[in-house]
């Protein structure tokens, strides 16, 4: 069987707290996006085995890999023992504040529920996503959600309709357990706008732009560029970053959009125009 696995975006992010468990509480709205990766599983004969592969060469194999830690949960929870094959096709990048791995073992447990048919409500195979990282429960719901405590707690809810985005990326991404080590003691950049943006009924804040604008001086300029083009409603770095997306008003030319942020800021960033699902 095949599942797609779609990357999301924040579009606010208040972080709250410092835990005493080394995380930090957070309040986050997020939604999926049309970007996806995909992912193929089939059932093996003979013993229980998790064999993987993925057409990005930089992808971890074995147990660091999130899919196979997922699957491996999966089986250890459900006490199923089967072989299986699974292969990652790539399209959401690394680094990028977009939630590409948590994704992908999110769906994996998804796929496996259904292969296997162990029907299993998803709040039981949330509870799975947790033991894989903070993200990964948020996925299993296939919905827009606030999100609560570390990100664990799952709140599901509906945009009230469909945003077209332009997300930016350059070659370098953000390491999310650094970005929250900062938050405490960062501080702002002059010229830099870091006020909630009202747009469209929500409102578009994301606390961590200060700690990672500091050491990362290109992500603020390229949020600041993106606020002052005309198709643009609103723009925001999407969790720890490295990617800034834009809201794109209606009937706006997002390839153009992206052939001037290509000539102005940076020929090599990647792009990418997609929707809320």
């Amino acid at each position: 069987m095949q599942v797609i696995a779609p990357a999301k975006i924040n579009l606010s992010l208040r972080v709250l707290s410092r835990r005493s468990d080394g995380f930090h509480d957070i309040e986050t709205f997020v939604t999926p996006i049309s970007l996806c990766d995909k992912i193929k599983i089939e059932q093996r004969s003979g013993k229980q085995t998790i064999a993987f592969r993925c057409d990005d060469p930089s992808v971890p194999k074995g147990e660091d890999n999130l899919v196979v830690r997922a699957a491996m949960i999966f089986f250890e929870e459900t006490k199923i023992s089967a072989g299986i094959s699974i292969e990652l096709k790539k399209r959401i990048p690394h680094g990028a504040g977009l939630g590409g791995g948590s994704s992908d073992a999110a769906s994996t447990l998804l796929a496996l529920n259904e292969l296997f048919a162990t029907n299993l409500p998803r709040e039981a195979l949330a509870k799975m996503a947790e033991m894989i990282g903070s993200d990964v429960p948020f996925f299993i719901f296939q919905s827009a959600a606030v999100c609560k405590g570390r990100g664990e707690v799952v709140d599901p809810t509906r945009l009230r309709e469909r945003l077209l985005l332009l997300l930016l990326k350059p070659e370098f991404g953000v390491p999310t357990q650094w970005a929250y080590s900062r938050w405490r003691d960062s501080s702002e950049i002059s010229g830099v706008s870091y006020r909630p943006q009202p747009f469209d009924g929500l409102t578009f804040v994301n606390d961590l732009e200060r700690p990672v604008f500091e050491r990362f001086l290109f992500l603020a300029q390229l949020k600041m560029w993106l606020l002052k083009q005309p198709e643009v409603g609103t723009a925001l770095m999407s969790g720890s970053g490295s990617t800034v997306f834009a809201v794109i008003r209606d009937d706006a030319d997002g390839d153009g959009l992206v052939m001037r942020a290509k000539a102005d800021l940076d020929p090599d960033l990647w792009t990418c125009v997609c929707k809320t699902r």
